[in-house]
């Protein structure tokens, strides 16, 4: 990859050359660090305690907010010791091209898997899902009734056409600041009404006691627990944001500190999540846990609550949605085209990524209905490699020399964990389809 490839890589979401001005506070960088970290990751949380148990749940996520610490230490430490201002960058230091390449289509595969899943989830709180024959009615058929119009398939055609698609068709990010901001806010108004609504539950003695540790009755059971790996490590996986947002802070350690914070404060919401939507819904919590806000609160308060956690999430993952659509059609540019001028100046090229990407990601939205398969799937597999095995491999190669011995044993340890509970996540899930 010619080295202007990589330069324009540095900037994907602002079309344009000019290096940021370092100025970003530790407040904002928490701010922006959280956000890439919190998606749709904390609707699958709940559903990973069921297949785990709280005990085992808790210390998954501790290990991983820990191991993600570690990466994200590595990579900023090889930015700031080459010449490099990118992730694929880093990795093409390491790695040559094909470094450089294998994040590339990491990145893609991850952000275009996430954009599908915000699609899915939508269409869960618009029109439902039947997962195994169960029937969950989304919040346009209950105040409705069933009808063609709010079915999945036109619901979600509709929010595609009507408004994801203006929303992704600006050419700067910084046109998408105020969504943004309302997609943050959105996201705490969905956690703070659901845990009120779990400890309303809890005194008046309607939860479920949660399990503590998973109930293995066969070595097939043994081999599901590892199948909840890889959808925590998708919850964790921010590293393609990495590099815009650090490299606007003054200094490498403001980064570090912002990273901690923002995985300390995220670890805390999923597993609060977690242990409450669990309460709420017991056994029978689903994937995708808003699906489980159609039942019956047995008052109008209750309803008209759990329909404002529906819609305040999936509206978050509408405002959301542009965001990562915005660096997933710049590496999709950076790697198709990577000699051709800047994507935002070449109109053909971008409606045209633009509209073929939407289509992709609603068509895939209608095939797959349920998103734990596609968290295990780039938890296993994409996000995985972003998170720690190519950050451990740069740490291993070292070709700066800077690497420890404590550094060489953490990501020796940290790339073989990863691949172990890969195989068998991987494994259990083909046995599990073919059984």
């Amino acid at each position: 990859m010619p080295s202007s490839a990589i330069t324009r890589a540095n900037a994907p979401l602002l079309g344009e050359n000019k290096p940021p001005a370092k100025h970003t506070s530790v407040s904002s960088a928490v701010f922006n660090v959280s956000t890439s970290i919190i998606g749709a990751g904390i609707m699958s949380i709940p559903a990973t305690l069921k297949v785990l148990g709280v005990i085992p749940a808790f210390m998954l996520i501790v290990i991983i907010a820990w191991l993600a610490d570690i990466s994200v230490e590595f990579l900023m430490r090889y930015t700031h010791a080459g010449k490099s201002t990118t992730y694929a960058g880093v990795m093409k230091e390491s790695f040559g091209r094909i470094g450089s390449v294998l994040v590339q289509l990491c990145v893609i595969t991850n952000n275009l898997g996430c954009l599908i899943i915000y699609l899915i989830i939508i269409g869960d709180v618009l029109s439902g899902n039947q997962p195994e024959g169960s029937v969950h009615l989304g919040v346009l058929q209950e105040w409705f009734g069933i009808h063609w119009w709010n079915s999945r398939a036109f619901s979600i055609l509709f929010i595609v056409a009507f408004v994801m698609l203006p929303l992704i068709s600006f050419r700067r990010v910084d046109a998408l600041r105020f969504s943004s901001a309302l997609a943050v806010f959105l996201a705490v108004l969905f956690v703070s009404i659901s845990s009120v609504m779990a400890i309303d539950a809890f005194i008046e003695g309607k939860t479920e006691t949660p399990r503590l540790l998973p109930y293995l009755d066969s070595n097939a059971s043994f081999f599901d627990l590892f199948t909840a790996v890889p959808v925590i490590v998708t919850a964790f996986t921010f590293h393609f944001n990495v590099h815009p947002i650090g490299l606007e802070m003054d200094k490498p350690s403001d980064m570090m500190k912002a990273v901690r914070i923002s995985l300390i404060l995220c670890g805390t919401i999923y597993f609060t999540v977690g242990i409450f939507g669990y309460l709420l819904f017991g056994e029978s919590i689903m994937p995708d846990i808003l699906v489980n806000f159609d039942q019956n609160s047995g008052s109008a308060l209750g309803s008209l609550l759990n329909d404002v956690v529906r819609l305040s999430y999936a509206l978050h993952l509408v405002l959301v949605f542009p965001l990562l659509n915005f660096s997933l059609r710049a590496n999709i540019d950076e790697f198709l085209f990577p000699s051709r001028p800047i994507l935002a100046k070449d109109n053909t090229r971008f409606m045209s990524l633009t509209l073929i990407l939407l289509a992709i990601c609603y068509l895939a939205a209608i095939a797959i209905p349920n998103i734990w398969y596609f968290f295990e799937f780039m938890g296993s597999t994409s996000a995985v490699s972003l998170a720690f095995v190519f950050p451990g491999a740069i740490a291993l190669r070292d070709v700066h020399g800077i690497s420890t011995s404590r550094d060489r044993i953490v990501s020796a340890v940290m790339i073989i964990l990863a691949a172990v509970t890969s195989v068998i996540a991987i494994s259990s899930n083909i046995y599990s389809f073919f059984t």
